[in-house]
């Protein structure tokens, strides 16, 4: 195996995971969303917001190939390569799970929110936990990008 074709499969599992789990993601709370509607229609703005939380992770995978499609030339070394795969495999598995773990807060909000319960506020702050290990990841690809 060619170290490029390392450093390509380590960007295909950064987006194919990241977006994976976004996909999951909106759809979890967009199920949650349309359950609740039933309940109480007039909110319709808050399951949205809250539904499309999730879709960031994706985008963080999308951003982490801008950031390290600089490296995916001809002859790239084998620790470029090695860095590369690293870090696409760790955002992409953290993308994955947080956005999955995200949406299954927000779809819970969304439920109470179709109860009647004012948690709107409450929820976008608790769904904000798990986004913070998407970030942390990007913020670990951006570190080894800067390294190699």
């Amino acid at each position: 195996m060619e170290p490029i074709v390392l450093a390509y499969l380590g960007i295909a599992l950064m987006i194919g995971l990241s977006g994976t789990g976004s996909a999951y993601g909106v759809t979890i709370a967009g199920n949650a969303a349309i359950g609740a509607l039933k309940k109480n229609s007039s909110a319709t703005g808050s399951y949205i917001a809250l539904s499309a939380l999730p879709s960031s992770q994706g985008l963080y995978g999308f951003v982490g190939y801008f950031l390290l499609s600089g490296f995916l030339v001809a002859d790239i070394s084998w620790f470029v390569a090695a860095a590369v795969f690293g870090a696409g495999l760790g955002l992409g598995i953290v993308g994955l799970f947080s956005a999955i773990r995200q949406a299954q807060v927000c779809a819970n909000g969304i439920a109470a929110i179709g109860s009647g319960h004012n948690v709107f506020g409450t929820t976008m702050i608790l769904a904000v936990f798990p986004e913070l290990y998407a970030i942390l990841g990007l913020l670990v690809l951006i570190l080894i990008s800067t390294a190699i």
